[in-house]
């Protein structure tokens, strides 16, 4: 069996595709069946080494992004597109693979449509509760999409859809599980994802003082901000004792990531789907801090559907003041029920076994399609 994956541009589409083809390796072996042959098309492989310990096959495939605002960039895309399909159609047809499984993003599109020429069917994912327009063409021809918030059905069709929840890798899961440390503060884990986010790093300088007076702290600021923020910081803590309870990363890296979220008793995050993933997985009580709406409408929908499941406090950026935020942060610390209703809501939400519910659709319809 052949199964090509697609979609990238952000880790929140390629590392979900890492995640389903380790489970499709996992699964295969359970049942019986040779591992499928895996594919990943694209512009460029993203993360080289990820490609290669999965044993997938990079296959260049250009693609054109169509902006939501005026850009000449947008007339030169548009012939990328056209030209990617092309090529698309050429490279399916010489692997012909059995199924094509996509994650959305603008990288999918000439794949999604080369595919629906050829007959190749196809599965899609969509991480967020209000999904991206390449996810919206692609259900079109899909034979599968799998959805990770309920919101998301009213968008596809109703004989299509599965909730499935976020494909997370195996020792994400098992770092989950690891008994409960116990600290002598509270942990307090800030993430504007891997990018940083200045917004929030600019507020929590504004914070800090306060912050160090009865927690700990780590702080991933994203690798543009980190000396600007580390610095600040130096200035604002003079007390030794105080300024060893602040830890500020550019970033982190994926095992020390699970650490951290490990440890933390309260998560100050954007609101990416793949964070929320995390945060849920590790049942952590969320403060989330979307990107506002006219940047992206994405976050916080995603934001307001996990906060439903009272796993969240949801905050937004224009709203951001050192004492509401404190407030909010203390309400959290000092009430454990208020806790574990949030680690319940956490708990609601989260899937497990995505991955292999992925994995087990792409191939019964694989086996279908090669019969």
């Amino acid at each position: 069996m052949k199964i090509v994956l697609v979609g990238g541009g952000t880790g929140g589409h390629f590392y979900p595709l890492m995640a389903v083809a380790e489970a499709l390796i996992l699964r295969s072996k359970t049942v019986g069946l040779t591992p499928p042959e895996l594919y990943f098309m694209g512009p460029d492989a993203y993360d080289e080494k990820s490609l290669a310990a999965h044993n997938i096959k990079f296959v260049y495939c250009p693609a054109g992004k169509v902006r939501r605002y005026r850009s000449s960039a947008n007339v030169s895309d548009f012939f990328k597109i056209i030209g990617g399909t092309f090529v698309a159609i050429w490279k399916l047809f010489v692997i012909y693979p059995d199924v094509v499984m996509s994650k959305g993003g603008y990288t999918s599109v000439p794949v999604i449509i080369a595919a629906a020429i050829l007959r190749i069917p196809s599965v899609i994912h969509e991480s967020d509760a209000h999904p991206g327009r390449a996810n919206l063409l692609a259900a079109r021809f899909a034979r599968y999409i799998a959805i990770s918030y309920q919101d998301a059905a009213r968008f596809f069709p109703k004989e299509k859809i599965a909730l499935t929840g976020i494909p997370l890798p195996s020792e994400t899961i098992t770092a989950s599980q690891n008994e409960k440390i116990v600290r002598e503060r509270p942990l307090i884990f800030i993430t504007g994802g891997s990018q940083g986010a200045e917004r929030i790093n600019t507020f929590i300088l504004k914070s800090l003082y306060e912050l160090v007076m009865y927690y700990d702290i780590v702080h991933q600021t994203g690798a543009e901000s980190f000396e600007k923020v580390r610095t600040t910081a130096e200035a604002l803590i003079a007390d030794p004792a105080l300024k060893a309870r602040y830890t500020v990363v550019p970033f982190l890296q994926p095992a020390d990531f699970k650490r951290t979220l490990h440890e933390s008793t309260v998560v100050v995050a954007r609101a990416g789907s793949n964070t929320i993933a995390n945060i849920a997985l590790f049942g952590k009580p969320a403060i989330l801090i979307p990107i506002p709406e006219e940047i992206s409408q994405d976050q916080r929908t995603n934001a307001y559907a996990y906060a439903r499941f009272g796993a969240a406090i949801v905050m937004e950026e224009a709203n951001l003041t050192p004492h509401l935020f404190i407030s909010e942060l203390e309400n959290i610390i000092h009430d454990p029920a208020l806790q574990k209703r949030m680690q319940d809501g956490a708990a609601h939400f989260i899937f497990p076994q995505a991955s292999d519910t992925l994995a087990r659709a792409l191939l019964d319809i694989g086996i279908e399609h090669g019969s």
